[in-house]
């Protein structure tokens, strides 16, 4: 299963008043495992960016003035995204903007049910407890010390660690569902299944515990499950 964990970074909070997308990253999960494979892309605004942005991003009108316009880094994004689930912090603002551009470019926008909100996973399992990214990093002891400033790709990073504790630790699932089929064609998708051990463990049973056992079983009679199955 593949899921795309992602930020954005923006001008603002409405894209109807004109704010824009600056920065996007995403980091790639296959099975609930990082594959290392990301995509980050910072984008000219074609605004001027609010002091306040500045001041939360870092990213100023000098930085961004050579950085491509959305249109066209469009292509690319949709294609690393596909289909997979996006995984986002607060994804009805994220996508708000995604949506946003897209349909500035007359481009197909993307599903609300396409995204899996950390944001509304962490107030359920956590009713009452604050549940910003950097909560969330002090609760499950996850280092965000060099996020001294909002940025996409650092954000992802985080973000793909907090979401796999949220749904029960790193490697929910122990990389099962991604056993080889040990046929060498590299398919994933075969059922895993146990194999009996070559060599059987030795009893860790001593003798006067064997003794003990077999001597409790024989005051039960004949009719103990015991002798049935022995």
């Amino acid at each position: 299963m593949r899921e795309i964990v992602l930020d954005t970074e923006t001008t603002g909070f409405e894209p109807e008043q004109g704010d824009r997308i600056v920065e996007i990253g995403a980091v790639e999960l296959m099975g609930h495992v990082p594959t290392g494979r990301t995509y980050h892309q910072y984008i000219n605004p074609e605004r001027a960016m609010p002091d306040e942005a500045f001041q939360v991003h870092g990213l100023g009108d000098e930085f961004l003035r050579d950085k491509p316009v959305f249109a066209d880094i469009a292509q690319a994004f949709v294609d690393f995204i596909g289909d997979s689930k996006l995984v986002i912090h607060n994804a009805s603002f994220d996508m708000k903007f995604l949506n946003a551009e897209l349909k500035w470019l007359n481009r197909p926008g993307l599903p609300m049910d396409q995204a899996i909100d950390t944001l509304a996973i962490a107030r359920k399992k956590f009713p009452g407890s604050p549940a910003s990214l950097d909560a969330l990093c002090r609760r499950f002891g996850i280092d965000n010390a060099a996020r001294t400033l909002h940025g996409a790709l650092l954000d992802s990073e985080i973000l793909a660690e907090v979401y796999l504790e949220l749904i029960g630790g790193r490697q929910p699932d122990f990389a099962l569902s991604r056993q080889s089929d040990n046929t060498g064609s590299g398919d994933t998708t075969s059922a895993w299944r146990p194999t009996p051990r070559p060599t059987p463990l030795p009893s860790r049973l001593t003798a006067e515990e064997r003794a003990a056992h077999e001597a409790f079983v024989g005051q039960l009679g004949d009719g103990a499950l015991w002798r049935k199955f022995n």
